[in-house]
């Protein structure tokens, strides 16, 4: 296990946004950029992920200052995260391109986002925040003369939890417990980037048989989230016998993961140094339940991607451009399906996936179509990690499941791909207390790009563009 978090500290907050810059035009990634209140002022932090690690670059604001020259006009994928810093500590970045409120305007005061498109005809369709089934609560404004959408506005933080606040005091072991709850459908990934954290500043080795289990669940948790992006772009398009099938094959996915440990989303198996408990069916019996699962699934597939009338709603909708989503450094199915190869199971390997054969499914299109190949290529891949890791597990599940881990005092950096992209978690221990946890999900990171995607589109077009972004609300506005 890599050593604990050790961050470069800048002189001054110039001179940390050259070194941001100078990284990212060499290849590096920016993943992540958060305030931290300190006696001396506000700790301005940044990840940057690269082929085989993510590294911290830091800053200190002085105590008293009121605002800094603004990171976005630099680096475009600073935009929402300054947003939330202004929101939440009140220092202004100076020279940003919209500094409205992000964070605090939709939890309080819902007020007016102004317009960006003008003309004659011209008109605002509120869409949200509470909405039929059991979509999340957002609201979407639809700037649009009738059916085209030229413009798209997003509020997002109706249901803002303060779960980094949260984490604050709490035991390394409540901690997990809030992780697991911060996105419920990537229960299993939180749980794995905290654990992650907590392991490097414990300098803590999963024992094999656990990293194995994890990469299961992992593994059963991307299906689930794959298949219920099926079930959204075929009811979407009106596929009464998809939308059921693909709703029953996630409902079995679901069943299984309760069988294997009592809890359909997965929790209470990843804690810190490995696993609670073996599975409690074989690996026989697991390798059986996969077979049957990948047979049906392929299936099923195999009829829906041939169906002209549903690909049709999908071909050349919602657009991201590739040379936008390597600016941005999307992550997940997003990113893969506009030509980023990015995946932290192949990339930066944890538990067993360093030992899998972890391919990277990547187009070049952009659109909802192709977002759609990647998650098809990923369920098959699922698929063939969890035989591997099945068959592995049946030579090693006497073995032991849990190494000590006791995190020292310091800070921690962990990561874990989670079906919607790459899930951070920077947690700061002292006494056995949580002093700092930050958390980044992919949602939160890949969601302001739907702003950007709806050029040549219609209002019919909608659903399948955000079916397609696969993205969990409750991800972005923890």
């Amino acid at each position: 296990m890599p050593a604990a978090t050790s961050a470069v500290l800048a002189a001054s907050v110039p001179e940390l946004w050259d070194e941001l810059t100078s990284e990212v035009a060499a290849g590096r990634r920016f993943a992540d950029l958060f305030a931290t209140p300190r006696p001396g002022g506000l700790l301005l932090t940044a990840h940057l992920a690269g082929p085989a690690d993510i590294t911290t670059r830091e800053a200190m604001l002085p105590l008293g200052a009121v605002g800094y020259p603004a990171l976005t006009p630099r680096l475009g994928a600073a935009f929402w995260y300054e947003r939330e810093i202004h929101d939440l500590f009140g220092v202004i970045p100076d020279g940003h391109p919209r500094l409205e409120p992000l964070i605090l305007t939709a939890a309080g005061d819902p007020g007016i986002l102004p317009s960006h498109v003008a003309g004659p005809g011209l008109f605002t369709i509120p869409h949200g925040p509470v909405r039929s089934g059991v979509m999340e609560s957002i609201e979407y404004l639809v700037e649009t003369p009738g059916e085209d959408i030229p413009h798209l506005n997003m509020r997002v933080f109706y249901k803002h939890r303060g779960i980094e606040k949260r984490f604050e005091s709490m035991t390394t072991a409540d901690g997990l417990l809030l992780a697991e709850r911060a996105e419920g459908i990537a229960s299993v990934a939180h749980a794995l980037a905290y654990c992650h954290a907590l392991e490097r500043l414990a300098g803590t080795e999963v024992p094999w048989a656990a990293a194995l289990i994890r990469a299961v669940h992992a593994e059963l948790e991307r299906l689930a989230c794959h298949l219920d992006v099926i079930v959204r772009l075929a009811d979407g398009a009106g596929l009464a016998v998809a939308t059921a099938r693909f709703g029953w094959h996630k409902e079995q996915v679901l069943r299984l993961v309760s069988r294997l440990c009592g809890s359909r989303f997965g929790r209470g198996v990843v804690v810190p140094g490995g696993v609670s408990r073996h599975p409690r069916i074989g690996p026989g019996d697991l390798l059986t339940a996969i077979g049957e699962l990948d047979k049906r699934i392929a299936a099923d597939l195999s009829l829906l991607m041939g169906t002209a009338s549903f690909l049709d709603r999908l071909r050349r909708t919602g657009p991201l451009r590739p040379e936008r989503a390597r600016e941005h450094g999307a992550l997940g199915p997003v990113g893969r399906a506009s030509g980023c190869t990015d995946d932290a199971r192949q990339a930066r390997p944890y538990d067993a996936y360093g030992s899998l054969a972890v391919r990277t499914a990547s187009r070049p299109d952009g659109d909802a179509m192709a977002r759609l190949e990647v998650r098809v290529t990923e369920i098959a891949q699922s698929f063939h990690l969890l035989r591997q890791a099945a068959d592995e597990l049946a030579e090693a599940s006497e073995s032991q499941l849990l190494a000590a881990c006791d995190p020292a005092n310091g800070r921690g950096l962990g990561w874990a791909e989670a079906p919607q992209g790459e899930v951070l978690y920077d947690v700061q221990v002292t006494g056995g207390l949580i002093g700092r946890c930050r958390t980044r999900s992919a949602s939160f990171h890949n969601l302001v790009l739907m702003h950007e995607v709806f050029a040549g589109d219609i209002l019919t077009d909608f659903p399948f563009i955000e079916a397609s972004f696969g993205l969990s609300i409750a991800g972005v506005s923890s």
